[in-house]
């Protein structure tokens, strides 16, 4: 009994634990610090990493009953804890200047959680993974496994602040055309194919003979990864920005991979068929297609190939296609054709409620204005184009011969409907891309079969021979 209500206070300890670090992210200083070693104290900065890979330890632990990351979780994560309450410093104090009048308008929608929630928050997450770490005393004593702490550098890997390694560079020194630049149809992008297939493909194969309680634990992990990178996005944006984005508003997720990262993520967890249809025949497709195409090269700033932009978004739709397919090619879930009805319903209702809040955003930061009157020009006005309903990525354009005013916003019908139309397109291609491959493999698969037959027969005999030669010198 001892051990139950042990087991589910960590459960929802954890959450609660999750939660507090789904909120510190929407502070500029959450992630400000990893990109600026120099003016933080270096224990500090480690620390806050050693937290962020204690969250996956601690869900691991409590959701997956790993006993390693309970072993790690207790014995490594105090320091940090206390380091960081120690060493905070002016932490909390972190901000973003106004330069502009534009500035300031996006510091009133960025800078909405005051400093007393922010410090609040922080140590009552703090409070929280010490109370785990207890419960781990307690319930698993002070016993621990030295090969349990291999497990940390893993789990510190995984979650890396990617910004980190703008420590080393400038990149507004670097040239616009410099090879160091990620745009489309460069090396860069053929790299990044061949990362997105080859990920996939070793997790395949490295799941596909482990049990089926393995095989669910690593997806876990994997899913537990995506959401705490996918997060670090609420803190960049606020602050040095992400891509083309410079404010909160674009955390709202309504772009198909974003809301993809919570249904893949919630398919793993859950195991619900409609989360894995929709998961397999949309946001693969969707994951995989960005891939191919990046968009027009004046909506996109990725940076160079280690800038936090174009890390977060291989990091996040690598996972995100492998946390798709993988199911249906474990065979946890198999995916029909009649799985795509519900899938193309769910679509139609993101890409309506994506044009509207796109045409609400854009109309609300046109009242916007700052303590003088200064209002923001039509080049400064906050245009999220969730799902893409707004600027096309595509180097055509359709007229905007049918619209829609939605407030102070004009929406091009035609393009919205051309949208879906396409993605539709693209995702039964996707499908039947899949269909060719299993009866490619079904075809190889009975060639191997066919070939081995003799074989299998001629050991069959001589097994036979041997057992009655055996059978007669007896």
């Amino acid at each position: 009994m001892k051990e139950r209500i042990i087991e589910v206070q960590l459960k929802w300890l954890s959450l609660a634990a999750a939660l507090c670090a789904l909120l510190l992210t929407f502070t500029i200083s959450d992630y400000y610090i990893f990109n600026r070693f120099s003016e933080f104290n270096p224990l500090f900065v480690l620390s806050q990493w050693i937290k962020k890979a204690g969250l996956l330890l601690i869900l691991m632990a409590a959701f997956y009953k790993k006993r390693c990351c309970a072993d790690v979780a207790k014995y490594i994560l105090p320091l940090p804890i206390i380091l960081s309450l120690a060493l905070s410093g002016d932490f909390f104090d972190i901000t973003k200047v106004a330069e502009t009048p534009a500035q300031e308008i996006y510091n009133s929608v960025n800078l909405f959680m005051p400093k007393w929630l922010n410090i609040t928050l922080f140590c009552i997450h703090c409070a929280i993974y010490a109370y785990i770490c207890i419960l781990f005393f307690v319930r698993d004593g002070f016993k621990a496994e030295a090969k349990s702490f291999l497990w940390l550098l893993p789990a510190m890997l995984a979650c890396m602040p990617l910004n980190i390694f703008e420590n080393f560079f400038d990149i507004n020194l670097i040239p616009s055309d410099s090879f160091l630049r990620f745009k489309n149809f460069t090396v860069w992008h053929a790299l990044a194919i061949i990362i997105l297939a080859a990920f996939t493909v070793a997790c395949y194969y490295f799941l596909k003979n482990k049990p089926k309680d393995r095989q669910d634990a690593y997806l876990g992990a994997m899913a537990i990864v995506l959401l705490i990178q996918y997060h670090s996005k609420d803190s960049m944006v606020m602050g040095d920005g992400y891509n083309v984005y410079h404010t909160v508003l674009a955390c709202v997720p309504l772009f198909i991979c974003n809301i993809g990262v919570y249904i893949a993520s919630f398919s793993v967890f859950l195991k619900k068929k409609f989360l894995y249809e929709t998961s397999f025949f949309v946001h693969a497709a969707g994951a995989v297609t960005v891939f191919v195409y990046f968009g027009r090269d004046d909506m996109s700033n990725y940076g160079i190939f280690c800038s936090y932009s174009i890390l977060y978004f291989m990091v996040t739709h690598a996972l995100l296609f492998a946390l798709s397919v993988l199911p249906s090619a474990l065979g946890h879930y198999k995916f029909a054709m009649r799985d795509c009805i519900a899938p193309l319903i769910y679509y139609f209702v993101v890409i309506i409620a994506a044009s509207v809040c796109s045409a609400l955003v854009t109309s609300a930061s046109m009242t916007w204005t700052t303590d003088d009157g200064y209002m923001l020009s039509p080049d400064e006005l906050i245009i999220p184009n969730y799902a893409f309903t707004q600027n096309n990525p595509l180097p055509f354009a359709l007229p905007p011969v049918w619209t829609l005013r939605i407030w102070n916003y004009e929406l091009n019908l035609l393009y919205i409907l051309g949208l879906y139309a396409a993605y539709v397109a693209i995702f039964f291609a996707f499908t039947g891309f899949y269909y060719a491959f299993l009866a490619v493999r079904k075809k190889w698969l009975e060639r191997r079969i066919y070939a081995g037959q003799p074989r299998i027969a001629e050991e069959a005999a001589a097994a036979e021979d041997s057992d009655k030669n055996e059978h007669s010198n007896t």
